[in-house]
């Protein structure tokens, strides 16, 4: 078994938190995505609700 040079180990090492931040931002971006998907879909909701409101006002 051939020993390891602490170089390595650094940069090993230094390459699984490269690889672990990036995970953590593809999660949170992923997150971000699906609160802005329901936010537009709550918003257009609301649009439309008021959209009838002015409606049945206009018809009066």
């Amino acid at each position: 078994m051939a020993a390891t040079h602490p170089a390595t180990d650094r940069i090993d090492d230094a390459i699984a938190r490269i690889e672990a931040a990036i995970d953590t931002r593809a999660t949170a971006a992923e997150r971000l995505s699906h609160r802005h998907a329901a936010l537009k879909a709550r918003m257009a909701e609301a649009v439309a609700a008021l959209d009838e409101v002015i409606a049945r006002e206009s018809a009066s």
